[in-house]
């Protein structure tokens, strides 16, 4: 005992506190960890390479399942480095604790929880987030997140997810920001700050971690899990530039990816992990891998048995295995049989202790436990104010016919229906384990507190979210008859989506859609609520809804931002980050596609379409209705020949031309005309900008461009423009825009 405070004490002395901020400096850092690595063992090398989860709480696949005391054993031995799925201050001190004090060097543990959208304070899924479209509120969504996880013992959550999705039948769309490589980049610099503030050794920030590395998204057939295989140049324009963004913005930690990329398991892929991550792009911080997707290389059939696998990863450049097993039961014999050397553990394990350092563990292994903290910040009033702020602004007016809504609050009698009207479970959606349900506002909840006194809310559930029980029909219908308005509430469980919730079919589930047309039939205002976690296809619920609102799964404030939209206290913003198709059959569906030999055109056979159906979407990325309504105009740029070394310089004047104020997404996208060998998308995301507007006021909005922006992977594979013809192009969606062109010219 009186050797490790004494080693401890004489680490400190090489990290000595700086005077202004108490935060160690990076050589300060260095020589600790320089000098603690000489005092290690192999075997405690290797345990800070492990990562283990709480017996009680899985994400995955458990392999080599240990008992609480165990696990006790094993951080005495020093053969543990982390958890994951371990919270609350009391849980984690008691850990801490057997971690500072009872093993032979006391190197603290960290504790890693997936905080994708909020601790106990829910925020809207990260694909809702995106539809604000609200850089600085996404921001502020996971900076209260941090503030309520870090009190509550966590340091690290895997978060943010930034793999770009184009196939709603993913599950894990809804951890994401959709399908645009542009707008996911904005939003993965938004959260990496949020989380991890400007400073990690501040004790209310936490690290973060940027996943899948890479191409998750892209499964084949949306199917998780599933193999990708693409191009490089798709995978250097679409896929990887938000892992890129998030490594700019300062992200501490990567995650692997479960999926296998062009023949090669992700986590052993050494071009993704190494090659460019950090030779590259200069990454030096830790990658984790995703839960058992070491050993599962093995399955894919990359790797002969267990060991190789490790082998792998290692090779590869995986720093930490979670949940594998692998590293702490294959590493040691690896590096005696000369397969692995310990200089390549020497530099994984300092990527641990670094972090473990920045976030000032060494210095109080308890900083994060304060369980007074915890129960002063966790549900504070100006979290919940926040949420439902953020909630409301990623609810998205997809139809909106003769002006149905906003409601009247005065209304006599409105009928709430639906599986999700008054449904606690499923509002705070996927991936809100550290959340509380029954702390969730519903629907029904919402609209009852928004109303006048004198208003009388009826309500009916009509039927279940999945049975094809049509029992409940014929009350909501008669329900809905008394009433001067419908408010339906239809959608997914929470548990519809997600990891491993990927779904073949895009329609409602269950008699949803019996439900919609029952109620439109009975010729009342109805205004359908979609609870969702994807990108759904309801043509029919299109044509029979009066009105349409996509209000993804918003959490703990969902009820009290649906109602403040419902009933126009806000008026809604949101735009979709997704393309929403009109049949399954038209996925994979993106707006950034390029252009066949053959488009079509409406002109007659022989072009690329559907036999029986329109190739366009039902509704578009970046589409949003508001109360009130936009128009554009005088697009123009300053110049019409632009040498590669000058700026483009954009305007557009917007007016709100109706009588309610509103807010505005405008959005620039460019098009690279001819691109000499390489075709380009009909259209790319470059700039957006949000302006408020009242009734009557006009603005001017300016967008600049430089070189970079018109560059892409050549056809000899340099990132650089092409000089040629460039559509400019600014609307409120990606279909509806304002044209013009510039010419950029070779050379300087």
């Amino acid at each position: 005992m009186k050797y490790r405070y004494a080693l401890l004490a004489l680490l400190f002395l090489c990290c000595k506190p700086n005077p202004q901020s108490q935060e160690p400096t990076e050589t300060e850092i260095q020589t600790a960890v320089d000098n603690l690595l000489r005092e290690m063992s192999l075997s405690e090398k290797i345990g800070q390479m492990s990562q283990y989860s709480q017996p009680t709480i899985a994400s995955g696949p458990e392999r080599n399942p240990q008992k609480s005391d165990m696990y006790h054993d094993m951080i005495r031995e020093g053969k543990i480095g982390s958890f994951l799925w371990t919270w609350t201050s009391e849980i984690t001190r008691e850990l801490q604790e057997i971690a500072v004090n009872e093993s032979r060097l006391g190197i603290p543990l960290l504790f890693a929880v997936d905080i994708i959208h909020g601790y106990k304070t829910i925020f809207p899924i990260p694909l809702g987030e995106a539809a604000s479209w609200d850089l600085d509120a996404i921001e502020q969504s996971a900076r209260i997140a941090a503030i309520e996880a870090t009190a509550a013992g966590i340091h690290w959550t895997f978060a943010p997810m930034v793999d770009i999705a184009r196939d709603s039948r993913w599950g894990r769309i809804a951890e994401g920001a959709g399908e645009d490589p542009y707008l996911g980049s904005e939003i993965a610099r938004a959260r990496v700050k949020g989380f991890q503030g400007n400073s990690l050794y501040e004790k209310n920030t936490m690290l973060a971690c940027a996943k899948h590395m890479a191409a998750y998204g892209a499964a084949e057939g949306g199917r998780d899990y599933n193999t990708t295989d693409m191009s490089d140049r798709v995978l250097r324009e679409i896929y990887l530039p938000p892992f890129k963004a998030a490594i700019d913005a300062g992200v501490a930690t990567i995650m692997s990816a479960f999926n296998e990329l062009n023949g090669i398991p992700a986590t052993g892929n050494r071009y993704l992990l190494t090659e460019i991550l950090r030779q590259e792009w200069g990454f030096d911080g830790l990658v984790v891998s995703d839960w058992t997707s070491i050993n599962e290389m093995v399955i894919h059939g990359a790797a002969a048995d267990d060991a190789e696998a490790a082998e792998l990863a290692m090779l590869a450049g995986v720093d930490m295995d979670m949940m594998g097993d692998l590293y702490q039961s294959h590493l040691h014999h690896l590096v005696q049989s000369g397969r692995i050397s310990e200089t390549q553990i020497d530099q994984s394990v300092r990527h641990i202790l670094t972090l473990k350092h920045k976030l000032g563990l060494f210095k109080d292994p308890f900083r994060y436990c304060d369980a007074e903290r915890e129960q002063h910040v966790v549900f504070h009033p100006d979290h919940l104010l926040a949420a439902r702020d953020i909630a409301a602004k990623s609810i998205v007016l997809l139809k909106n016919r003769t002006r149905t809504l906003p409601l009247e609050p005065r209304m006599a009698k409105i009928a709430v229906i639906g599986p999700l009207a008054d449904n606690h479970k499923e509002l705070n959606g996927t991936w809100a384990a550290t959340g509380e349900a029954d702390r969730s506002v519903t629907l029904l909840e919402g609209i009852t507190s928004a109303v006048s006194k004198e208003t009388e809310v009826l309500y009916e559930k009509g039927c279940d979210i999945l049975s094809d029980d049509r029992s409940g029909i014929d009350r909501a219908v008669q329900l809905a008859q008394q009433a001067d308005a419908i408010v339906l509430n239809v959608g997914e469980s929470a548990d519809m989506s997600g990891e491993a919730k990927s779904r073949a079919d895009l329609d409602l589930p269950g008699v949803q859609l019996d439900l919609v047309k029952a109620l439109a039939a009975t010729q009342k205002p109805l205004v359908v609520v979609l609870t969702n976690g994807r990108a759904l296809a309801i043509p029919e619920v299109d044509e029979l809804a009066d009105a349409i609102l996509e209000t993804w799964f918003l959490g703990t404030q969902t009820g009290h931002a649906i109602s403040d939209v419902l009933f126009g206290k806000v008026n809604p913003s949101g735009k979709l980050p997704v393309t929403f198709p009109r049949h399954v059959g038209q996925i994979p569906l993106y707006y950034n596609h390029k252009n066949t030999g053959r488009p079509d055109l409406g002109n007659g056979d022989y072009t690329s379409k559907y036999l029986d159906i329109d190739n366009e979407p039902l509704y578009p990325f970046g589409f949003g209705l508001s109360y009130t309504t936009f128009e554009y105009a005088d697009l123009k740029l300053d110049k019409q020949t632009l040498p590669m070394k000058d700026t483009l310089n954009i305007t557009v004047k917007i007016r709100n031309s109706g009588n309610r104020k509103g807010r505005e997404t405008v959005q620039l996208y460019i098009r690279d005309v001819a691109a000499r060998a390489i075709g380009r998308p009909v259209k790319e995301l470059k700039r957006f900008a949000q302006i408020d507007l009242a009734p009557g006021e006009e603005k001017i909005v300016g967008f600049s461009l430089n070189a970079k922006d018109f560059s892409f992977y050549r056809h000899d594979n340099r990132f650089a423009p092409e000089p040629g013809l460039i559509k400019i192009m600014v609307g409120g969606n990606s279909k509806n825009v304002l044209e013009t062109t510039c010419t950029l010219l070779s050379g300087v």
